[in-house]
């Protein structure tokens, strides 16, 4: 098994009803993303995949979605909160489809890591499909 990490940054706002305290302000975050993906086939260059493309899928996300909103406006965000839990969830999505779509349907997101703080952050693991 093989697993590559990819980071990138992004400034976004929300404001989150019911968790109490200033939270429920309209605050903001300088948000840092950790990206992992993992598979068990190099391919013929040697590599799991290129860190290029990785951080295009990353980027296509945060950069392209994310980076400089109000969180709560957006279509992602309509009937949630956009909590960090559910902000790594969002982009555990976004990129596996990418990855589907552009890269291998071996090599999966394994986790994904936002930051909304240096001491602060939510962890997401995708629940692995299972194929028969």
């Amino acid at each position: 098994m093989f697993e590559l990490k990819v980071k990138t940054r992004f400034a976004g706002a929300h404001q989150l009803a019911m968790v109490g305290r200033k939270c429920e302000n309209l605050h903001g975050h300088n948000w840092q993303i950790e990206v992992f993906v993992k598979g068990d086939q190099l391919n013929g260059a040697g590599v799991l995949a290129d860190f290029g493309d990785i951080k295009r899928a990353v980027r296509s996300v945060v950069d392209g979605e994310l980076d400089h909103k109000f969180l709560n406006e957006l279509p992602a965000f309509k009937d949630k909160q956009p909590t960090s839990e559910l902000i790594a969830v969002y982009i555990a999505g976004k990129v596996q489809a990418y990855l589907d779509k552009n890269i291998d349907e071996n090599v999966v997101v394994s986790r994904v890591m936002a930051w909304e703080s240096d001491d602060a952050c939510a962890i997401y693991y995708p629940t692995p499909v299972v194929t028969q």
